[in-house]
This record gives C-alpha cells, structure tokens and sequence, in this order.
C-alpha cells in the first residue's frame, strides 16, 4: 500500500540536484559535466574530425583571401601536425575524464580540491592561451569578426564555455573550498 501523500519526500529540482553536493564536494555534478563529460567530448570530436578529413580542418582555420584557392592537398609534414595536435587534443579530454572521475571517488573534499586545482589551474592558463593564439594567428582578420572562418567562431565559443566554468571553480562557486568549508567538515 502506497503510503500517504504527506509522508512521501519532494523531489528536489533539477537545480537541487546539480548543486545538492557542492559543499561536500570540490567537484560537483555540475563542474564534472561540463569538464569530463562536455570538454572530453568537444576535444574527441575534433580529433574524429581531423582524421576524417585533415584538408579540409587545415583550410578551416584561417582566413583565406577572397577567391583563393584552397589546397586540395597537404604536405605529409602539415598532415601529420594535424593528426598529432587533433590526438593531443582528445588525450587532453581523456586524462579529463579519468582524472575527475578519480577525484570525484575520494572522500575527502580536501584532497579532491587539491588534486582538481593541479588539474585546473594549467587548463585555465590554456584557455586564455588558446583564445589569445587564435586571435594572433587570423592576423588582422582578428578585428574584423564578420570576416572569421566558422573554426575561429567555433574555438571562441567554445573556449569561452570552458573558460567561464573554469574562472567560476577557481573562485570557488558551487563547490566545496577548503579555506571556506573546513570548519563545516569539523563541525559534523
């Protein structure tokens, strides 16, 4: 027999469920998402694509004069730096996913931080970098965004949706910090 309505628990959100461990875990649900679910993901995906087709990831990224006409072919040296950036970048995505699903197994909070700031803090720095280079790279095209290939929308954005989450857990929103939370681990 069912039991009665009052008695039954409220489901809680879908927001409380994203946050509901936050302050017990230096990465919630949310942060593990976006970085060893989404991240790994975005990078494995443009690996599939630079192998599935390298000329035409070369000639996606960079601005091309009008009229010019694209290489239909590349030399092995440019082929091959393709290949190995496009797997450097899914490994970057793999060792996401086994490091926080690692991190996200220990019980204390503390060394989860310490562990995810290792990991965190020199993808922060990338980031930054890999926005920056790309600028630098479209030379003057740079300031002109209605004139940017596709792949130089798709890094920005896609940069920014890392970047952004990234700053947030560096400054410690929605998650278990150690200087802050400690005393709340004591207290219990």
């Amino acid at each position: 027999m069912p039991s009665p309505p009052s008695a039954r628990k409220p489901l809680p959100s879908f927001f409380g469920l994203l946050y509901a461990n936050s302050c017990k875990s230096a990465v919630p649900t949310i942060y593990y998402a976006i970085f060893a679910i989404y991240e790994p993901f975005l990078c494995v995906m443009g690996m599939i694509g630079a192998f599935a087709d390298p000329v035409k990831t070369h000639n996606m990224n960079g601005p091309w004069p009008v009229g010019a006409a694209l290489p239909e072919r590349l030399p092995a040296a440019t082929t091959v730096t393709i290949l190995q950036l496009a797997h450097t970048c899914a490994l970057l995505g793999i060792i996401n996913f086994f490091v926080l699903t690692a991190v996200r197994e220990l019980r204390s909070p503390a060394l989860q931080e310490k562990i995810a700031m290792s990991l965190f803090t020199p993808l922060l720095v990338s980031d930054i970098s890999h926005i920056l280079v790309t600028l630098y790279g479209i030379g003057d095209t740079r300031w002109h965004i209605d004139e940017w290939p596709s792949i130089v929308w798709i890094t920005i954005i896609t940069g920014l949706t890392l970047l952004i989450p990234r700053v947030c857990w560096h400054l410690g929103i929605g998650r278990y910090v150690d200087s802050r939370d400690a005393w709340l681990s004591e207290k219990n």
